[in-house]
């Protein structure tokens, strides 16, 4: 295959990665583990926490979960925010040989009966404030064994008695549950202290994660990751990272700002498992919608990279206090999981000096599959070139390949991409060509230099008289209306065109009105492509990545 893209690649970025160098992310680990022992690999709520530290309770916690007699490639799921048990949990997972389930805390109880059921999770690693949600649906599920964390658990004595008595007593934080047969977390730990970890072999076929998707697109799938797909990607990250970090004044060790979940798989790779491989310290953000808790926390650090989502940017931007935090040394700006909007990464660039480098990804690809060059200095408004290893094709619905500049599926293939879906034939064998590659379900055009635009979401393209209308494109005109604090369209039944445009529109100037936002479209869109309805929110429905949920809108449309 031509990878014309590579005469497009920084110089120091490679054309291939080699992740036969780590046999597992065991391996991975552990070699960072020893390397870094020293250094702290967390802080969270001002604790910190060195890699050697987690090093020590992963093990024990290991031991312990292999002492209830769980078998290799034993799911266990891990339901809990940002806080420090979360990498300890990931880690002593693996190291045991069994595969992380992520899950997320603010599931209802339907949502995580079907995950774990899904799963055939056996043991599950919970914080209390959910243990109530854990409850309702356990007689339903395979669960056996259950580790119960407090917030407070490893913030030392003092601290984390002050922190439990809080969220317990004043803030009210954990509804009542009863899970007789649960362990504590610290107890768990202590317990795991008189028993030798094991060690499995494991190898790159071995499934370290079933990371579900989003369920934005329908029934939330567990997509198999393997050992060599989350090393590949990791691997994959760093080398597209190194240009910006390479760049004076160069940083001993990083600090990373973890305030996406580390549930989701931007987090889990970019954040938790780069950091780790790079001996970084990561800071845990438990909740980044407390944006002036969140940034009085960023006042403690010179901060070096700072992944998010398009949401979350904006909501820092619109903190008063946001700019006067220090970004001397802040490098690397990734932006996912949704597109960034030219008005956010623009604004961006000009309060933190550090331009958003915008990437694509998917659940299946553990994430990365594209990224803009980590030292770019200006908005592209693509998703970047394919990173390293990686072959991405344009497809027609026939699977034939498209040429340059049409539009048509985005397919990608590489050693991110998952082995599968869980349990799933039938739906992987939908998604995979026979020769290899995943398709995304994403229209994207490439041009002659191998930049990538996305075009939109198959099943978010509004058609309207036969013409296309791609929400991207009209939500991204319409952020950067200065009345404008959020938007979102979607398609609605139309008796006249088929569909019609709807607008939902957050304000950011309260006196803002549908007839100068109509006028603003008028001016700035094709007739077909103007909204003909335009609806004002106090807030947007959106994943907990923050990534707006266009289906939800367009489901409240139907029932109405």
């Amino acid at each position: 295959m031509d990878k014309f893209w590579l005469n497009s690649y920084p110089k120091s970025v490679p054309a291939e990665i080699d992740y036969t160098q780590y046999r597992s992310l065991v391996h991975l680990l552990e070699e960072a583990f020893r390397k870094y022992a020293k250094r702290n690999a967390y802080v969270c709520m001002d604790q910190f926490m060195t890699f050697a530290e987690v090093d020590a309770m992963s093990q024990k916690l290991g031991a312990w979960l292999q002492s209830k007699g769980l078998k290799k490639g034993a799911r266990v799921a891990i339901m809990m925010p940002n806080v420090l048990q979360y990498p300890v949990a990931i880690a002593a997972i693996l190291r045991a040989g069994y595969t992380v389930v992520n899950v997320n805390p603010l599931y209802t109880p339907r949502e995580l009966e079907h995950q774990l059921n899904d799963s055939g999770a056996e043991a599950i690693i919970i914080l209390e404030n959910f243990a109530t949600t854990l409850e309702q649906v356990l007689p339903k599920t395979r669960i056996k064994h259950i580790v119960v964390a407090s917030m407070g658990d490893l913030l030392g004595m003092v601290k984390g008695s002050i922190v439990n008595f809080v969220v317990r007593n004043v803030k009210k934080m954990v509804p009542a549950f009863s899970l007789p047969n649960a362990v504590p977390f610290k107890r768990a730990i202590s317990e795991g202290a008189a028993i030798a970890l094991k060690p499995t072999e494991l190898g790159h076929d071995d499934i370290a994660f079933l990371q579900y998707t989003g369920g934005t697109t329908g029934v939330s799938k567990g997509a198999m990751l393997t050992h060599r797909n989350v090393i590949a990607n990791v691997l994959q990250s760093e080398a597209w990272a190194q240009p910006a970090l390479s760049k004076e004044p160069k940083v001993e060790s990083l600090t990373i700002v973890c305030a996406l979940p580390l549930y989701h798989i931007f987090a889990l790779t970019s954040c938790c498992l780069m950091g780790t491989r790079l001996g970084g310290m990561n800071i845990l953000i438990p909740n980044p919608r407390d944006m002036p808790g969140f940034i009085k926390t960023l006042r403690n650090f010179k901060i070096n990279m700072l992944p998010a989502v398009n949401t979350l940017y904006n909501g820092l931007l619109n903190q008063p206090d946001f700019a006067t935090l220090d970004f001397s040394m802040l490098k690397v700006c990734n932006g996912g999981g949704m597109a960034v909007q030219q008005a956010v990464a623009d604004k961006w660039f000009k309060v933190t000096g550090c331009a958003i480098v915008e990437g694509y990804g998917l659940s299946e690809t553990a994430p990365v599959a594209t990224c803009n060059p980590s030292d770019s200095t200006s908005f592209t408004g693509t998703i970047g070139l394919p990173v390293s290893s990686t072959d991405i094709v344009i497809l027609d619905d026939l699977g034939e390949m498209l040429p340059l500049g049409q539009p048509g599926e985005i397919a990608i293939r590489g050693p991110q991409v998952m082995a599968g879906y869980w349990n799933l034939p039938d739906e992987t064998a939908k998604v995979m060509t026979p020769d290899g590659f995943f398709k995304s379900g994403d229209i994207g055009i490439m041009d002659e230099r191998g930049f990538i635009k996305i075009v939109d979401r198959k099943k978010d393209m509004i058609l309207v008289s036969g013409f296309n209308v791609y929400p991207n494109e009209i939500e991204g005109v319409i952020a950067m209306h200065p009345g404008v604090l959020e938007c979102a369209c979607v398609g609605v039944p139309d008796a006249n065109s088929g569909e019609a445009v709807k607008l939902f529109v957050v304000r950011k100037d309260p006196s803002l009105t549908v007839e100068q936002l109509m006028e603003y479209c008028r001016e700035n869109f094709t007739a077909y492509k103007k909204p003909k309805y335009i609806e004002f929110r106090s807030d947007l429905p959106k994943t907990n990545v923050g990534k707006i949920l266009r289906r939800e809108l367009r489901d409240e449309k139907k029932a109405a």
